[in-house]
C-alpha cells in the first residue's frame, strides 16, 4: 500500500466532505481511505461507495487525535508506506499526492511533510509555526486587535512570515494538522496522537516528536486548498478544548 489516509468526520457538510474524499481518491497510487465518523448518527455512511474507502462509525466521539489513531493503527497493520491526516474541508487537484510521494521518496530523512495551504480565494495560510508558548496561544485567542498589533513582529515570527513560503523549508517545529503527510516507519517510532488532547495542538505535539527523530518539511510545489474556520474563536466549548489541550501540551514540553 502506497498511502493510507484518514478523515475524521463530525456532522460535516456533504459537498465539502465529498470534495475532500474525491481529491484524495483521484490518483494512480495504491491508496486506502478511512472515514472515522464521530457523529452521533451514521447519516454520512453513504458518502462514498468506492472500494478503497472504509467507513467506521465512532459515536462515542473520543476526539480528533483519538479517532485518527484508529486509522493509524490500521495503516501500520496494512504496511502502508505513508499515512495522511486530512481535514474534511481540504481539496486539491490531481497530481498533488504524487508530488508529495515523490518528495518523500527522494528525501528519506524527512518523516513529515506539509504542502502549501491556500484559502479558496488563493491567498496563503501561514501554517508553518515555531513551537508555541503560552503567551503566543493566549495572545492569538484572547487579545483584542489593537493590543495584539503591538506584538505583530512576534506573531509574524511565530507563523514563519519572515520565511519564504515559495521555497522548501526544512525542520519546521510545528506543521498544521489540516494536512499531515507522514512516513509510516517514522510514525511507528514517535507514536500516535496524544489521545488525552481532545482537539487542537495535538498537531504541534506530533510534529515536535517527529522532529526528534527525523526532518520535517514544508513543500510548496504541492498545493491544497482549505476552507478553514477558526471554530475555537467563536465557540466557547471549543475554546475550552483548546485550553485543555494546551495544558496537556505545556505540562509535557514545559511552560517556559
Amino acid at each position: 500500500m502506497d498511502i493510507t489516509c484518514c478523515i475524521v468526520l463530525y456532522k460535516n457538510d456533504r459537498k465539502v466532505l465529498s470534495d475532500a474524499i474525491n481529491s484524495f481518491l483521484k490518483t494512480s497510487l495504491m491508496v486506502k481511505l478511512y472515514l472515522i465518523d464521530n457523529s452521533p448518527t451514521n447519516v454520512l455512511m453513504d458518502i462514498c461507495e468506492d472500494i478503497r474507502v472504509e467507513y467506521l462509525h465512532n459515536p462515542s466521539n473520543p476526539g480528533f487525535g483519538a479517532a485518527h489513531n484508529i486509522a493509524i493503527e490500521n495503516a501500520i497493520k496494512n504496511n502502508s508506506k505513508y499515512h495522511i491526516v486530512l481535514n474534511p474541508d481540504i481539496y486539491f487537484s490531481e497530481g498533488n499526492l504524487e508530488k508529495l510521494f515523490s518528495f518523500m521518496e527522494d528525501n528519506l530523512d524527512v518523516g513529515h511533510v506539509m504542502p502549501k495551504v491556500l484559502y479558496p480565494d488563493g491567498s496563503i495560510q501561514y501554517l508553518c509555526k515555531t513551537n508555541p508558548t503560552p503567551f503566543d496561544l493566549f495572545a492569538r485567542r484572547f487579545l483584542p486587535g489593537f493590543i495584539k498589533s503591538r506584538f505583530k513582529k512576534r506573531m509574524d515570527r511565530y507563523e514563519f512570515r519572515d520565511k519564504d513560503y515559495s521555497q522548501i523549508i526544512y525542520n519546521v517545529p510545528y506543521l498544521s494538522g489540516c494536512f499531515m503527510f507522514l512516513r509510516t516507519e517514522t510514525l511507528k517510532k514517535v507514536g500516535k496522537f496524544d489521545d488525552r488532547i481532545f482537539m487542537y495542538i495535538e498537531d504541534a505535539d506530533l510534529t515536535r516528536r517527529f522532529l526528534e527523530v527525523s526532518k520535517t518539511a514544508f513543500f510548496p510545489e504541492s498545493i491544497v486548498y482549505h476552507h478553514f474556520a477558526k471554530g475555537s474563536h467563536t465557540n466557547w466549548k471549543l475554546t475550552w478544548y483548546s485550553i485543555h489541550g494546551a495544558i496537556i501540551y505545556f505540562n509535557k514540553w514545559g511552560w517556559v
